[in-house]
């Protein structure tokens, strides 16, 4: 399956952020997908992977230890209307806790990686 990485997204207090995706049709490709994320260098040293996306099913979505990640990245797919595509927010904790603010990270994430889907389905 294409995936779509957009590293260096944010970098907050020494955290990193990167958002990553594509089309998806099945918790079990959704799981695949986070498997082949995690196989590349940079992103098997990451901290979190917290993954969200709407299928036929229903919605299905993995924190990753980042509590509530997965709920923002589903909102937000709601939102959008963005069916059948998993997105991955990968946070590398850079020592300190960040508080509310790693929800807007996440939001960022997901805000940058839907308008950038949305600018290559318009070309």
């Amino acid at each position: 399956m294409p995936m779509l990485v957009l590293e260096n997204v944010i970098s907050d207090r020494g955290s990193r952020y990167a958002v990553s995706g594509g089309a998806c049709h099945s918790e079990t490709e959704a799981r695949a997908f986070v498997s082949d994320l995690k196989r590349r260098k940079k992103f098997a040293k990451a901290t979190h992977h917290s993954w969200g996306f709407l299928s036929d099913a229903g919605p299905l979505k993995d924190d990753d230890g980042e509590s509530g990640a997965g709920a923002v990245i589903l909102r937000m797919l709601e939102r959008a209307e963005l069916r059948n595509h998993l997105v991955v927010v990968t946070r590398w904790y850079g020592g300190k806790q960040l508080g509310g603010d790693r929800f807007r990270h996440v939001q960022d994430c997901v805000r940058t990686y839907i308008n950038e889907v949305t600018r290559e389905d318009t070309r």
